[in-house]
C-alpha cells in the first residue's frame, strides 16, 4: 500500500510525513492560541474517510485553508495523541491540496469510530515524534481542555528546536 492510500484508522500516534486523503466534516474559525514560544493561529476540524474520522489541527499559515465539504489530500502532516485519540496536525511544512470529490465518501457515509491511541501514550505530548519537537503543543493550549496546566512537559525539549512549524 503506497502512503497515499493510508487510511483514517490505520493512522498510529508519533507518526511524522504523514500523507492522507480525507473529507473535511468540520472546521473551527482559525484562533490565536498562547504557547511558552508565544502566539501561534491555528484553526481546527474534524476530518474522514470511510474508515473513520480524526481531528485535525491546523498551525500556522495552514489555518484556514480548508473548508467543510472539502476533498483533501495532507502531506506532511504527523500525529499526535491526547485523552486517548491520535490526532493529526498540519503545519508551514506540510501542503493541503483539494482533491477529486469523488475519491472519498460522502460525510453521512463516514463512520464514527477513531483512531486510539496506545495506553502507555495516552499523554504523549513530548515522546519522540510529535509534540513538543514541531512546538504545536505548548502548554497553554491545553489551560481550556481539560485539567492539564502549562506545566505537564516539565522539560523545554523543542521549545527553542529549529524543526519549528511556527514560520508566520
Amino acid at each position: 500500500m503506497s502512503e497515499g492510500n493510508r487510511k483514517v484508522s490505520d493512522l498510529r500516534e508519533g507518526e511524522d510525513n504523514v500523507s492522507i486523503k480525507v473529507r473535511v466534516l468540520s472546521v473551527d474559525e482559525p484562533k490565536v492560541i498562547h504557547t511558552k514560544r508565544g502566539d501561534r493561529t491555528i484553526s481546527e476540524a474534524i476530518v474522514g474517510d470511510e474508515s473513520g474520522r480524526i481531528k485535525l489541527t491546523m498551525w500556522g499559515n495552514q489555518a484556514g485553508k480548508i473548508n467543510e465539504g472539502d476533498a483533501i489530500e495532507l502531506k506532511g502532516a504527523w500525529t499526535t495523541s491526547f485523552k486517548g485519540d491520535v490526532q493529526l496536525n498540519i503545519g508551514s511544512r506540510g501542503e493541503i491540496n483539494k482533491i477529486d470529490e469523488k475519491s472519498l465518501p460522502k460525510p453521512e457515509e463516514i463512520p464514527e469510530n477513531t483512531p486510539k491511541a496506545s495506553e502507555s501514550s495516552s499523554r504523549s505530548y513530548g515522546k519522540s515524534r510529535g509534540g513538543y519537537r514541531r512546538g504545536g503543543y505548548g502548554g497553554s493550549y491545553r489551560k481550556n481542555r481539560g485539567n492539564y496546566s502549562s506545566s505537564f512537559g516539565s522539560s523545554d525539549e523543542g521549545e527553542e528546536s529549529n524543526d519549528s512549524e511556527d514560520e508566520e
